[in-house]
């Protein structure tokens, strides 16, 4: 029997343990696993030379725009950026123009994307008016749906509790996942009113505008709906101990609560973002010592699940205005996020197989991306390649994405992806994108 690739040389986690061994790859598929002398003959070989070898990592939370704002990134941008970050699926958010917000909306993000993707996309739609539309919209290609409680965004009212438990109420029916920013907007909007008409516009009040007890209140609200709904509930970048304390109480009592958290807010404090200025700002903001402290031991002890970018590019433009409630929250992370953790791993915080479970395993589980997350046969071949000795400076100059600039700009680290595969070939080598676009393939229910 002969393949397409081996790649040979490498250290795979096998029982919490690094044992020296290759992968077989056939037709886009892992074929064997398995010391290089038990390996099949193939066309292609490549030595890893000791590199770490990982399933596919996956970020569920990015901002790949396109469409009517492509003017800040582009699936061919964006998905370059993500496989140049040793990324092999996108979760896409649906905050676009036009909104993805029903049927025909995910059809035609789908069909946008189709043919110009260098890594694989699954697309998050908003909630559309009518919740019976929810099955045909998972058929058309919505992975997962995603609830902004920060403002109006897709059909549903989000100030109504009757109208999210019976879209609540569809997912759960359908097996489809809720993705929530958490977030009280009422209090978001009252605290911005006060302070605008003091002529509060600087970094401190924007943080006392998107306050703990904003994201405490909103996972309270949810919780109460999902013990009534039984949806599955995902909680993005869940960014404070008051937050955190109230998700746990919905894990605690065995409801489907999932928790993702940022690199931003595990490794930059508000001190940073008084220091930064609006580079660092982003939603939720960036909050205090206590805080990161909490979320880094929710992180250790396995509370929280995943670990995602928040990917948001904008122009620069759309950060550099005077006023900070003109100021676009978000920054590129697809091309910092692992790098940023795997230093983090060379600093004795986490270990890789914590790395693996946080960007591999459980966002496949948890967002049903079947026979993706591990190294097994007759998985799909996503495979990123690390190098944990890699020493290395963020050049945000040098990013794939069109948004070039980041908090993190300018800092040294150790560890790095050196190599992505997607569906078996290789995308990014050594920082280079040595693929053509379409090598991605969407991810829907059907996939």
């Amino acid at each position: 029997m002969s393949v397409d690739l081996v790649i040979y040389d490498g250290k795979i986690s096998v029982s919490n343990a690094y044992v020296t061994a290759g992968v077989a790859i056939d037709d886009g598929k892992i074929v064997k696993v398995a010391k290089k002398t038990n390996l099949p003959s193939s066309s292609e070989k490549i030595n890893l030379q000791g590199n770490f070898i990982l399933p596919g990592l996956i970020d569920v939370h990015t901002h790949l725009r396109d469409q009517k704002q492509a003017y800040e990134e582009t699936f061919g941008t964006g998905t370059a950026a993500a496989a140049a970050g040793g990324i092999t699926l996108c979760g896409d958010m649906p905050n676009n123009e036009p909104v993805t917000m029903d049927s025909e909306t995910v059809k035609e993000r789908v069909h946008a994307a189709s043919g110009k993707a260098l890594t694989n996309i699954a697309f998050y739609s908003a909630f559309p008016a009518n919740p019976h539309e929810i099955p045909s919209m998972a058929d058309a290609g919505a992975m997962a749906f995603k609830l902004f409680l920060t403002k109006q965004i897709g059909g549903t009212d989000i100030d109504s509790d009757d109208s999210l438990e019976k879209v609540f109420q569809q997912t759960s029916r359908n097996h489809v996942p809720v993705a929530v920013h958490a977030e009280d907007r009422e209090m978001l909007e009252d605290a911005q009113k006060e302070l605008k008409l003091t002529h509060q516009d600087g970094f401190g009040a924007y943080l006392k505008a998107h306050s703990p007890k904003a994201e405490e209140k909103a996972i309270n609200r949810i919780i109460s709906l999902e013990d009534k709904a039984k949806a599955q509930i995902h909680f993005c970048h869940v960014s404070s101990k008051l937050g955190l304390d109230r998700a746990m109480n919905g894990k605690n009592a065995r409801l489907s609560v999932t928790l993702e958290v940022t690199p931003q807010h595990l490794l930059l404090s508000s001190q940073d973002l008084k220091r930064l200025g609006a580079v660092a700002l982003c939603d939720p903001p960036i909050r205090g010592e206590e805080d990161i402290e909490a979320l880094w031991e929710a992180l250790k002890n396995g509370s929280i699940d995943i670990i995602a970018s928040d990917h948001a590019p904008h122009l620069w433009e759309e950060k550099s205005a005077e006023s900070i409630w003109d100021v676009k929250p978000g920054f590129p992370g697809l091309e910092t996020t692992v790098s940023l953790i795997l230093n983090e791993i060379n600093k004795g915080r986490l270990l890789i197989v914590d790395l693996i479970r946080l960007m591999a395993e459980k966002p496949a589980e948890i967002f049903h991306f079947s026979n993706r997350g591990h190294l097994e046969r007759g998985y799909s071949a996503d495979i990123t390649v690390v190098d944990m000795h890699r020493e290395h400076k963020i050049d945000a100059s040098e990013f794939h994405s069109k948004a070039k600039y980041s908090p993190f700009d300018g800092w040294k680290l150790k560890g790095k992806p050196v190599k992505t595969f997607v569906n078996g070939r290789l995308v990014m080598d050594e920082g280079q994108i040595v693929a053509r676009p379409g090598v991605g393939q969407i991810i829907g229910r059907k996939s």
